[in-house]
């Protein structure tokens, strides 16, 4: 697990934040019906497409898969740059707002870049995953790493973090979303911070297969396939 946690650092090193910049709203990736169920992105910057745009951005993206697999959902970016978990919490009553089936929690990178507390991340980021399976949706959590500007220990804390939640909800975990992403100069922008559209591809090949069963599992019945 060090050798892991090790090898994200390094790519990671270069980071020095992930700007707040932009108007903070959410958006939709698509202009279909409000009767479609949803499928919501909660996440930072990684997530709303910074710089290249929500039509190149990783939910844009699978919404694209999801259209290719016979599975009707709107795909909702409710990625707002610079977002850390607790604005995620302070987030989530309006990005649940609709028929929301699927929910990707995307946060924690800011976290790991300001040196919030641990016990703080796995609060914010329990407290989402708690209300939105009160609602009945389903939750795919997305692990991040943190670099070791706070010391070895408070990384691997912060690495444990994902894992932790996603045995004590029993909840699909992607391992590193970025994986693949970071210390690939080609998908990397030149702020060595924020994917490229290439990036973005990558982003959603690795959530991809965790998403396709989930949305299957809650799809209207007239969109699932055998």
């Amino acid at each position: 697990m060090r050798e892991l946690l090790a090898a994200s650092v390094v790519a990671w090193l270069s980071v020095a934040t992930i700007a707040a910049s932009g108007t903070p709203r959410t958006l939709r990736t698509t202009r279909a019906a409000d009767s479609l169920p949803r499928i919501v992105t909660l996440g930072d910057s990684l997530t709303s497409g910074r710089a290249i745009g929500k039509a190149q951005s990783y939910p844009a993206i699978l919404q694209g898969r999801l259209n290719d697999a016979g599975l009707r959902f709107e795909v909702v970016n409710a990625g707002v740059s610079g977002a850390t978990s607790s604005d995620g919490v302070r987030r989530l009553s309006g990005a649940l707002d609709g028929d929301v089936r699927v929910l990707i929690v995307a946060l924690g990178a800011n976290d790991g870049l300001h040196g919030v507390a641990v016990e703080r991340l796995k609060s914010n980021l329990t407290s989402i995953v708690s209300q939105a399976r009160a609602r009945g949706i389903a939750v795919l959590l997305c692990g991040m790493e943190a670099l070791p500007l706070y010391g070895l220990d408070y990384s691997i804390q912060f690495h444990r973090v994902y894992g932790e939640l996603a045995q004590q909800f029993e909840i699909p975990l992607v391992p590193f979303m970025l994986a693949g992403v970071i210390g690939h100069e080609e998908m990397m922008q030149r702020d060595r911070i924020h994917p490229t559209a290439a990036g973005a591809r990558v982003i959603a090949d690795n959530i991809w297969p965790y998403l396709k069963p989930l949305a299957e599992g809650v799809a209207p019945a007239e969109d699932t396939r055998n």
